[in-house]
């Protein structure tokens, strides 16, 4: 987003003498996300990842996940807590140990049940000694029965008197619903922490639009009451969709040298570059 030239000339930082990108990545997007809902899901990110927790955590996709999950590794202790993040797709429990394995250093044994029990072993040291090995499941919504059973084997080390590691499953809305099923009744009593992410509320579409403004080092009003009502319809308070018709509103102002961002631009924005 940074950068957008305007006819080849100016930027459109530049035309609202912005000191960045309001909706880029220049702005510290996890020092945003210090309010509300987010300041809880972080909470209890850093909660369920400091005290070897199983954790869900979900919400739809843009609403601010990955941001948080950013926060808190920022925020935990790195001399104890060691992160270990896997996405994949198509997550199978050889995979699961293989990538995990490698990314706490080791050379994972080729047999599925030779890496299982390997990382035992590894996370059991890890754990006497005082380190907390905390392991992210990004996409978990999309995980097959089978590994969700996996998961728990690894929550369940000494009869449940304990834990090797903290686990976070992150995934989209869908992931609760299915943890309900009957045949997932067994993962699901044996989480310890819940979240779910929802969309930004209409004030706080409008606080947050402002504070990026902020942020940037805006000096005056940019949008028009009508322009951010307009903007949180379309977006349905998902802040990634927040960022993509600001952005574009932001480059079609500056482009018609318009001072103001109304809600006749926005609408002409949203249907020419997002609605089908």
């Amino acid at each position: 987003m940074e950068g957008s030239r305007i006819r080849g000339h100016e930027t459109y930082e530049e035309y609202f003498d912005f000191s960045a990108a309001p909706f880029g990545r220049g702005i510290p997007v996890a020092e945003l996300m210090k309010s509300g809902q987010w300041n809880e899901l972080a909470g209890r990110l850093n909660h369920a990842a400091r005290n070897r927790e199983l954790g869900l955590f979900t919400g739809d996709t843009g609403t601010g996940k990955t941001t948080a999950l950013r926060r808190m590794t920022a925020e935990l202790d790195k001399n104890r807590c060691k992160i270990l993040y896997v996405y994949d797709s198509d997550l199978t429990p050889r995979n699961f140990y293989v990538e995990t394995l490698r990314q706490l250093g080791y050379k994972p044994r080729f047999y599925r049940g030779d890496a299982k029990r390997q990382l035992t072993n590894v996370l059991s040291g890890l754990s006497e000694s005082g380190q907390i090995p905390i392991i992210v499941v990004d996409e978990a919504h999309l995980l097959s029965h089978e590994m969700l059973e996996e998961i728990r084997f690894l929550m369940n080390w000494e009869m449940d008197s304990n834990s090797m590691c903290s686990l976070i499953l992150m995934g989209q809305s869908e992931l609760r619903s299915k943890l309900k099923l009957q045949i997932h009744q067994a993962i699901d009593g044996r989480i310890d922490m819940r979240f779910h992410l929802m969309p930004m509320s209409r004030e706080e579409t409008y606080r947050y639009i402002k504070r990026r403004l902020e942020m940037a080092k805006s000096r005056r009003e940019i949008y028009t009451e009508a322009a951010l009502e307009l903007i949180h319809d379309y977006s349905g308070g998902i802040p990634r969709k927040v960022n993509k018709a600001s952005h574009a509103s932001l480059l079609a102002a500056a482009s018609r040298k318009k001072a103001l961002v109304d809600d006749y631009l926005v609408k002409e924005v949203i249907a020419s570059e997002f609605e089908v």
